[in-house]
């Protein structure tokens, strides 16, 4: 199937898998790659590929964590959304 990386994510293999399925990582990966990219300027693909997720994941929990941070106002934050979920 593919490999299975020490954050327990896994590479698909071409032809393998579904990598368009998506997946959940850990919450100690996330805050990780976040924190990468904030704090060492790095590019998200650079990351991403040291860490083996995709780009487009860590792409959107930045723009998640900068709203929670007020630096957007372009999403609503992650207590906004809880509480939409909640009203629903």
């Amino acid at each position: 199937m593919g490999r299975r990386h020490a954050h327990g994510c896994q590479d698909y293999v071409l032809g393998e898998g579904d990598p368009s399925a998506p997946h959940k990582y850990p919450d100690e990966l996330r805050e990780r790659a976040i924190r990468e990219v904030r704090t060492t300027g790095r590019p998200i693909a650079h990351v991403t590929k040291d860490l083996g997720i995709h780009k487009e994941a860590l792409r959107g929990w930045v723009r998640q964590a900068e709203a929670d941070r007020g630096e957007r106002g372009d999403r609503l934050t992650t207590a906004e959304l809880d509480e939409l979920e909640q009203l629903r």
